[in-house]
């Protein structure tokens, strides 16, 4: 399975505007597209950021996709008065408990390696992280993406509030300072974000 993402920062004041125009106008039209599983929108309102991710059953549907989807990811980043970045990655695990309600949040780590040892990347999050999600109060969903060419690795846990991502929070910090170092993996950048729409419907990869 595979998935794009377009990464939006924008006007703080837009991003609802730009999450109605995602939810009611996008999500559809996509879901109508060959091959299109979902989406997904992760929103930090304070900081003017979005995160619009599709889901897509293989490679061929992905690639079939991009120039129908364009007008769609124009119009968003347009809403927000902002600038995009799109990546397309291939899902590498996918962990569900429970679905994401109107209150989830979703702590997200970017993480780079060699090429060579992006497969040791989503290992140490299955082996570090997943074991300990399915106990913590509160856990959703945990996702990984890779762009193997790239040596780049995002994985997104999310949490049913505020409260309980900010509960899990030393296990993440103990993740990026202390296991991912210590094989050799570099965390580019962690943030935090409102899961504003959870539709992104990969079934169970793990």
């Amino acid at each position: 399975m595979r998935a794009r993402s377009t990464e939006i920062s924008g006007a703080p004041g837009s991003v609802d505007a730009a999450i109605d125009h995602a939810r009611d106008e996008v999500m559809p039209a996509v879901q109508r597209m060959d091959g299109c599983l979902g989406l997904s929108v992760l929103a930090d309102r304070a900081g003017g950021r979005c995160i619009v991710t599709t889901s897509w059953r293989d490679e061929a549907a992905l690639q079939d996709s991009r120039e129908a989807v364009r007008p769609y990811a124009e119009r968003t980043t347009e809403l927000l008065g902002g600038t995009a970045e799109v990546q397309e990655w291939e899902i590498a695990a996918m962990h569900r408990v429970q679905e994401a309600g109107q209150r989830a949040r979703s702590r997200v780590t970017w993480l780079r390696t060699d090429p060579g040892a992006v497969d040791r990347a989503v290992d140490a999050v299955r082996l570090s992280l997943m074991p300990k999600l399915d106990d913590l109060p509160g856990f959703c969903s945990v996702s990984v993406l890779v762009r193997r060419d790239e040596g780049l690795t995002v994985a997104a846990v999310s949490y049913d509030s505020g409260t309980h991502l900010e509960q899990a929070g030393e296990g993440a910090r103990q993740f990026r300072e202390e296991f991912a170092p210590a094989l050799g993996i570099e965390v580019l950048d962690t943030a935090e974000f409102d899961v504003a729409v959870a539709h992104l419907r990969v079934p169970e990869t793990t």
